[in-house]
């Protein structure tokens, strides 16, 4: 299987990838249809999932159709008991960091503005030394406080009742541009900054989201301006949104 190391055994990750398929949406699941949602042929699925009921983590009722057990809730509720968003977003940064060789940032709302909680420097020579953990950002500048802004109604109306002070010649101080700009970001799903808060330094930004869509943080990724334009841009605000969205799958998997 591509992707595989020489770590890994092939099976268990496809029957993992298997329960990824059932949800609080779609509890019940039949052999078709783990076999056409899965892209694995039918006598696989059946032998994998046929394990899984062996094993007691799955029932297969009357009908042939399959639902998880108690056991997998169980392994779900001890990660949930240790849930913590700067752990779980770690892996993400790492991963953008690396790949790209920017500083990627995890980010949340307070009233003083956008903190940063985590960031991960990759490999690139421009080290985004004006934002550290602890860092806290106006909502009106860069990457992350605008996509905070722009999902958040109560960040946005402070936003747009607050001072618009200029940290560049590129930072927006016009509260109607500003606006404009928040329904541009909340239609695309992800910002992106440039020269508006530090000079040379752009930013691409996206939201992670709760079960309820309510926003709870931002992953971001900063470094030189001329590396986040034309197709390098486009690969940076993929790999960034990807991820929120990852991360939002995590995060809305918690109980309220």
């Amino acid at each position: 299987m591509v992707g595989e190391s020489r770590e890994t055994v092939g099976s268990v990750l496809r029957a993992c990838r298997l329960l990824e398929h059932f949800g609080a949406d779609r509890p019940v699941i039949t052999l078709a249809e783990l076999t056409a949602a899965s892209g694995l042929n039918k006598p696989t699925v059946h032998r994998l999932m046929t394990s899984f009921v062996e094993a007691g983590w799955v029932h297969r009722d009357a009908a042939g159709a399959y639902r998880i057990r108690m056991p997998v809730f169980a392994v779900g509720a001890a990660a949930l008991a240790e849930f913590d968003l700067r752990t779980e977003a770690r892996p993400a940064l790492e991963e953008l960091a690396a790949r790209f060789g920017d500083t990627a940032f995890l980010m949340v709302p307070a009233d003083a503005g956008a903190v940063c909680i985590d960031r991960v420097e990759g490999g690139k020579p421009l080290v985004v030394a004006g934002i550290g953990i602890g860092t806290v950002l106006p909502f009106h500048a860069a990457a992350a406080p605008v996509v905070m802004a722009a999902f958040d109604p109560a960040v946005r109306e402070r936003a747009l009742g607050g001072e618009l002070r200029a940290f560049t010649p590129g930072t927006q101080v016009d509260p109607a541009g500003l606006a404009a700009h928040l329904d541009e970001v909340r239609a695309s799903g992800v910002a992106l900054s440039r020269d508006d808060y530090l000079g040379g330094v752009s930013a691409v930004a996206a939201p992670i989201l709760g079960a309820d869509g309510a926003l709870v943080a931002t992953v971001s990724l900063g470094g030189r301006s001329e590396d986040f334009t034309g197709p390098d841009g486009d690969a940076r605000a993929a790999a960034v949104a990807d991820a929120a969205r990852a991360l939002s799958a995590t995060v809305g998997a918690r109980p309220a």
